[in-house]
C-alpha cells in the first residue's frame, strides 16, 4: 500500500519534537525515553506540525535541498516508519 501523501502528519499525544543540546541535536521525547533523530529525520520532523501535508513537506524540503535524488521517497519511507513505531499519526 502506497502512502496518501495529502494525509498530513502530526505526532502523537505525548510525543515531542525539539531541539536536545546535550545531544548536540533533535530528539523525539516520549514517556518511555526518547529517541535521536539524524539530520535528514530532523529535517522532516521540524515540519511536522498537524498543518502541512505529507506532500507540502515534500515540496518544502525540495525547495530547501533542490536536486537530491530520492528525496521524497526517503521522506515518505521516514513516514511510514515513523506510523509503523506509533511516532506520528496520518490524519
Amino acid at each position: 500500500m502506497s502512502l496518501d501523501q495529502n494525509l498530513t502528519p502530526q505526532w502523537r499525544n505525548g510525543y515531542r519534537f525539539q531541539y536536545e543540546p546535550a545531544q548536540k541535536g533533535h530528539v523525539l521525547l516520549y514517556p518511555e525515553g526518547m529517541i535521536k533523530l539524524n539530520e535528514s529525520a530532523s529535517a522532516i520532523g521540524g515540519l511536522i506540525d498537524g498543518q502541512r501535508s505529507v506532500q507540502a513537506i515534500i515540496a518544502a524540503l525540495d525547495s530547501q535541498f533542490p536536486g537530491v535524488p530520492e528525496l521524497a521517497e526517503d521522506i515518505v519511507q521516514f513516514m511510514e516508519v515513523a506510523r509503523a513505531e506509533h511516532w506520528i499519526e496520518l490524519v
